[in-house]
């Protein structure tokens, strides 16, 4: 069975710092690039950043600078390392596999996890 599952996710004051988790079963993950996305509350699903299968990241606007992503080719996994946090950073981040192109769109991606709640708050 093909799944992603996301952790990582929580309450962080602005200016903090959360490491996102992408545990890939089911399937070899090393295969795909890993997107990363965000829904805010009462918005459509964003892209935030993806890596293509060979290690390459593509970052929007809204993160770059302030977001890594990662993959674990062994470990069949990924991470969106997420620092100096803002309140317009919350909502529910999932990752995804599929194709990470220089203009990455949600329909790019195939595989979805189930989302992971982050709530940047003081």
């Amino acid at each position: 069975q093909v799944q992603l599952v996301e952790s990582g996710g929580g309450l962080v004051q602005p200016g903090g710092s959360l490491r996102l988790s992408c545990a890939a079963s089911g399937f070899s993950l090393k295969r795909y690039a890993i997107g990363w996305f965000r829904q805010a509350p009462g918005k459509e699903r964003e892209v935030l950043t993806c890596i293509t299968d060979d290690g390459n990241p593509i970052y929007l606007d809204s993160v770059k600078g302030r977001f890594t992503i990662s993959r674990d080719y062994f470990g069949n996994a990924g991470y969106l390392q997420m620092n100096s946090l803002k309140p317009d950073d919350t909502g529910v981040y999932y990752c995804a596999a599929g194709d990470c192109y220089t203009d990455p769109r949600p329909t790019d991606f195939r595989a979805w996890g189930k989302g992971t709640q982050v709530t940047v708050s003081s």
